[in-house]
């Protein structure tokens, strides 16, 4: 089925210098020193379209007033059209500050209209813009739909009877003619499609008949669709200083949900991100703060990559206010398909515990996060080493174990990083307790070309019961009258 969104932007002039998720205090838009738009709070003040400079300088002394900036609007439905790849690769800008998505091979993908619909509009949100939403069986109604905010048509004959009430001064082409609809009573589309159309042709030309062709399905439609670039960088100039990086996450959001989009249309996933934040520039200009976030495993989520950098963010204590954010993906490689898996695995997939980890690495540091990386060795302390859970391992180290005939033997779950050295009492080991040895010696005796270990080790047992991986130190050389020394390496769960 061929199905359209239509997402018009009508406050984009304004929403370029002060996104809806801003705390605005009265911003206008001016063009030709007339006024194009304004914020709620300069609408409350009195502030109405058409108002000259003047008449807002009196009515809002504190008002921020910005001329148009065409370049920045233009740079805004491209950063909004990048975000939307994500749903199609089929997306195209048309006039009027419009985008239009091919979405009928996506329904099915994302739940249906509905829930395809719902999750645009709450991208358009954290992009920082307001949108009217359209949805039709042709792009031109799609478009129509979206102008007048008129809702959803997903059959020709509803999309048909919504077209046709809707007013003709909709359409570019008619406005120039708006006075001559008026006095002949031709209010709507319905009434100009029952106009004679070679009369309608010769008085106001043929484009009017190929948008309203193309709006009913009779006529084909094409497009040039949104290429995204070989590189992805984004930047967003911010609309205050921010003095706190918490501040920061809402625009971040906009340039993670761009960097979301190019990965969907590249078939990509990202490995690592780089945030950059700007300073002030000129005499105080100082090089940008740099907040880097590795993942454990490849995504291309919002969700994902927006709780690591708020973990970061947190974190993050700004040595000087910030004008400006970038993002840039730093590695990336192939999506992966999805799991073949007929079953669904227990307690989640694997992406769901590697996006676990990567959580807490950003929450509590690399550092602080390990992983095993066993090797082969007859010793406890060079057998069990841990490693930063980012640090890539091989498969080979991966898959390193105990000697063969270690394997069998027991082994704690705990092993303490540097032995304690145990007190003796009555001849006993002493920890906490009385320790009872509760199993045969096992001798270890190694490490003659680095580092030499001669150890008996037992299994002890307190008066709480709990077992203890303790060892007796073999001094190698020294007399029959040299005590030997008592050492708790290790607890049994």
């Amino acid at each position: 089925m061929r199905l359209w969104i239509g997402l018009y932007l009508p406050q984009l002039p304004l929403e370029v210098f002060s996104p809806n998720w801003s705390s605005d205090p009265g911003s206008v838009v001016l063009e030709q020193e007339r006024v194009l738009a304004m914020s709620a709070a300069a609408r409350a003040a009195g502030v109405r379209p058409g108002m000259r400079r003047g008449g807002v300088l009196m009515l809002l002394p504190e008002a921020r007033l910005v001329e148009r900036s065409g370049t920045r609007e233009a740079e805004a439905l491209d950063a909004v059209a990048m975000a939307l790849l994500q749903y199609t690769p089929q997306v195209a800008q048309a006039e009027e500050a419009t985008l239009l998505l091919d979405i009928g091979a996506s329904l099915r993908l994302f739940g249906g209209i509905r829930r395809l619909c719902e999750r645009v509009r709450a991208n358009l949100r954290a992009l920082g813009f307001t949108a009217c939403l359209g949805c039709a069986p042709t792009a031109r109604g799609a478009w129509l739909l979206a102008r007048r905010n008129a809702g959803r048509a997903l059959r020709m004959e509803s999309l048909t009877r919504r077209l046709d009430r809707l007013p003709v001064t909709l359409l570019p082409p008619a406005r120039a003619y708006a006075d001559w609809f008026e006095g002949i009573g031709c209010r709507h589309l319905g009434e100009l499609r029952r106009l004679p159309r070679p009369g309608l042709q010769r008085r106001c030309g043929r484009a009017l008949l190929d948008i309203v062709d193309a709006a009913y399905g009779l006529s084909p439609e094409l497009f040039e669709w949104v290429e995204p670039p070989e590189r992805f960088h984004a930047r967003l100039e911010l609309f205050d200083r921010i003095d706190q990086a918490d501040l920061l996450l809402a625009g971040a959001h906009h340039l993670v949900l761009q960097l979301t989009g190019w990965l969907c249309a590249r078939q990509l996933a990202v490995e690592r991100i780089r945030l950059l934040l700007e300073h002030e520039r000129g005499r105080v200009a100082r090089p940008p703060t740099t907040v880097e976030v590795a993942l454990a495993e490849p995504t291309w989520r919002d969700e994902h990559l927006m709780r690591l950098l708020k973990e970061r963010l947190a974190k993050l204590e700004l040595e000087a206010p910030v004008i400006g954010i970038g993002l840039e993906a730093q590695q990336l490689q192939a999506m992966a398909p999805p799991t073949e898996s007929l079953f669904p695995e227990p307690g989640g997939s694997e992406e769901d515990r590697m996006r676990m980890i990567e959580l807490l690495v950003a929450r509590l540091g690399a550092d602080n996060v390990l992983q095993a990386l066993p090797h082969a060795d007859y010793r406890p302390e060079i057998a069990n080493v841990w490693v930063p859970v980012q640090q890539k391992v091989s498969a080979a180290a991966r898959a390193s174990q105990m000697p063969p005939d270690v394997q069998s033997l027991p082994r704690p779950t705990w092993l303490l990083a540097k032995p304690i050295a145990l007190l003796m009492r009555n001849h006993r080991p002493f920890y906490g307790s009385p320790l009872k040895v509760a199993s045969s010696p096992e001798r270890i005796e190694a490490g003659w070309w680095s580092e030499l270990q001669a150890r008996d080790y037992f299994i002890a047992e307190g008066q709480d019961h709990t077992l203890y991986w303790i060892y007796r130190e073999r001094i190698v050389g020294a007399g029959e009258d040299a005590l030997p020394r008592w050492f708790l390496h290790g607890l049994f769960g």
